[in-house]
């Protein structure tokens, strides 16, 4: 039934949008719809920023695998940006407090507190991307675990602002516990103004299905 619910949440949103609109904090007065699917989780990320610093909102995860979700605040704060002549590089901190729920049932029922805390870098110019970004994630007896990703990319070619813009990415995903895998994705980025979409398939045969709108 819950996991029912979070499906309903994720409204499917399509398009293409510029390299900054995956980052988690948007202008003065943005509000940013995040959608993302991988082998290990699905989330949905509503979040607004009051400056360029942070910005805050709701977040909802659902893992299939174990069958447990969360739902709880998110904060996202931009320590530190670099601007070059060409490139630009990013230092955020993110943080999630909230409750998580066990779809197949806790011996004493009911939600548990949760919490995550990460951090999250980034450096790009407009032929090549690289990022990492790392999450420690606690929820008593539901889930505790260690989780990484690593992500470079590069742009196949040029366009000007209004195009249609493509990267062609690689991402390695680490995570212990349960699961203690690693796993590779390439995937296809495309962008164009507010909207962004990324598809791909992993090396396990997990789909990859991100979505992004920045209004």
């Amino acid at each position: 039934m819950k996991s029912a619910v979070f499906a309903l949440c994720c409204v499917v949103l399509l398009g293409y949008a510029s390299p900054s609109l995956s980052r988690p904090v948007s202008y003065p007065g943005g509000w940013t719809i995040m959608q993302k699917n991988d082998k290990n989780a699905h989330s949905l990320h509503v979040h607004y920023s009051p400056t360029a610093r942070y910005s805050i909102g709701y977040r909802t995860e659902y893992w299939p695998g174990e069958d447990w979700q969360f739902h709880g605040v998110q904060l996202n704060y931009l320590v530190k940006r670099h601007n070059a002549p060409a490139s630009q590089a990013n230092f955020y901190l993110k943080s999630g407090l909230g409750v998580a729920y066990d779809d197949l049932g806790l011996p004493d029922g009911g939600p548990q507190p949760a919490a995550f805390t990460d951090i999250a870098l980034d450096w790009e110019n407009r032929r090549y991307f690289t990022g990492y970004e790392n999450r420690v994630y606690y929820a008593e007896d539901i889930a505790k675990f260690f989780r990484q990703k690593a992500r470079v990319g590069i742009a196949p070619y040029l366009g000007d602002y209004d195009d249609v813009h493509t990267w062609l990415m690689l991402q390695v995903d680490h995570i212990t516990g349960e699961r203690d895998n690693i796993i590779f994705t390439p995937f296809v980025r495309f962008f164009k103004n507010e909207y962004l979409a990324e598809v791909g398939i992993s090396d396990k045969g997990g789909i990859m299905f991100n979505l992004i709108i920045r209004f």
